[in-house]
């Protein structure tokens, strides 16, 4: 089983961040990229960090972001008081912008984008946010990369060691008793953010057979590999 090379964006946020936990602490991991504005926080021998600015345009990074065999794109953005021109600017083109830049230099790469449930694949439906990312999703399936999957997560619940002084950790203080009830009320509506990163690297390591994963996917493929 070939070691991954991973690359990773929104390390700074929630699920970026956990990504990344998992990574480093993988040992089917080999090295780690991350691709930031501002610094994650986190030093690791198989940690290299690029700071850079301007996440619509990486081609000056190309000598750096060459030979990696696995992405895990976890930017993004909220809907909220933002019009349709504005978050397809930083939903749509951001992303694909910076998936065809890496498709280009690594066509062996499988891409993995953290996407949302309810994303609507038709492109027409009435919800802004939901065609939006449907068509994010149905365009970055067009490029030449090796696979791309697309992981559509509802509730996240997160786990420590991170930063508990992240907005999402103060946050979680006040709705651990919620995830915990929906976990047996609404298991399908919530996975722990543990397995959600580990199925991102499952994916890389042995493939699944659809493109697009639900909870239920999800679930299921962060037990493969002999993971509990």
């Amino acid at each position: 089983m070939q070691k991954l090379k991973v690359i990773i964006t929104g390390a700074t946020g929630m699920v970026g961040e956990g990504v990344l936990y998992e990574c480093l602490h993988h040992p089917e991991v080999e090295k780690v990229l991350v691709i930031t504005r501002t610094t994650c926080g986190y030093s690791h021998p198989k940690l290299t960090e690029i700071i850079h600015g301007d996440f619509f345009d990486i081609t000056s990074l190309k000598d750096r972001i060459t030979d990696y065999n696995a992405c895990y794109f976890c930017l993004g953005v909220t809907s909220l008081g933002k019009n349709e021109a504005e978050y397809t600017r930083f939903t749509y083109t951001l992303t694909l912008n910076f998936a065809t830049t890496l498709a280009t230099l690594n066509p062996d790469m499988i891409f993995c984008y953290i996407s949302g449930a309810g994303t609507d694949s038709s492109e027409k439906g009435r919800t802004m946010w939901a065609r939006v990312k449907g068509k994010t999703e149905n365009d970055l399936m067009k490029l030449s990369f090796k696979q791309v999957y697309n992981f559509r997560p509802g509730g996240i619940e997160p786990f420590l060691p991170l930063k508990p002084s992240q907005t999402y950790y103060k946050t979680y203080k006040y709705l651990k008793g919620l995830f915990s009830l929906m976990k047996v009320i609404t298991p399908n509506l919530v996975i722990t953010l543990k397995d959600l990163a580990v199925a991102l690297i499952n994916a890389s390591l042995t493939g699944y057979t659809k493109n697009i994963l639900e909870m239920k996917d999800m679930k299921l493929l962060a037990k493969a590999n002999g993971n509990k």
